[in-house]
């Protein structure tokens, strides 16, 4: 089975709890949609989460947010190719695979396209107080224009994409900090997907980002809860 579920900031509970649960194997495999943090601290931290990863019974299919590094920018990773898709990982934990910004996964003949990134609102908050931050957070110009070649190449035509911001037009504004200015806040990478979705045939948008589960026509966005792909 393939799952999917929202942003989990280094906090794996209910992943744990799932595979418990339901009894998953590395055959199932479960899409978190950003900010996984584990490319967090960079440093043994980091690997120490990863191992306990590395025990559960399920592979993550990990979509870059923008609480972490690039995997693309850290030495231990390499790259794969994923039921049709290039992948990175690390030897080291085979059933943790980070997606590639564009690549497209064939999901038992569904096809899913996969674009990280996003804005940190608490960029300046992190910058001041010497948390990570990193400058790769949004996809820049190659990476948006390898996205739209992908596309391209298959018609503009995927069944699902997996993202961990959303269009412009999909945002569930009622969930913004009342306090944040939005118009301190930079929305290219949405506006960017505004003009994926516009040309795109999809049946469904996934993303996270916004801490929230909204179901909605073509758009969810998840937050705690695990559902299943195309369900």
């Amino acid at each position: 089975m393939i799952y999917i579920t929202g942003d989990t900031h280094r906090d794996f509970a209910r992943v744990e709890e799932f595979c418990e649960e339901y009894g998953t194997t590395e055959d199932d495999i479960l899409i978190i949609l950003g900010d996984v943090g584990i490319n967090y601290y960079l440093d043994d931290r980091d690997d120490e989460i990863k191992e306990e990863l590395s025990q559960l019974p399920i592979t993550l299919l990990c979509i870059h947010g923008n609480h972490e590094e690039r995997p693309e920018f850290i030495d231990s990773y390499t790259e794969k190719m994923w039921r049709g898709g290039l992948v990175f990982f690390e030897e080291d934990y085979p059933n943790i695979l980070f997606a590639k910004d564009g690549e497209i996964y064939d999901f038992d003949g569904r096809k899913a396209i996969a674009i990280g990134g996003a804005y940190s609102i608490d960029k300046y908050y992190r910058l001041y107080f010497r948390l990570a931050w990193f400058e790769s957070e949004q996809p820049d110009e190659y990476t948006k224009k390898y996205v739209e070649n992908k596309l391209e190449a298959v018609g503009w035509k995927v069944d699902y994409a997996l993202s961990h911001t959303g269009p412009l037009k999909y945002l569930p504004y009622e969930k913004f900090l009342p306090d944040m200015d939005q118009s301190q806040v930079d929305k290219s990478t949405e506006e960017w997907l505004d003009y994926i979705e516009d040309n795109l045939n999809y049946e469904t948008w996934y993303f996270g980002h916004y801490h929230c589960n909204i179901f909605s026509g073509k758009t969810m966005i998840l937050y705690e809860e695990i559902v299943a792909l195309g369900e």
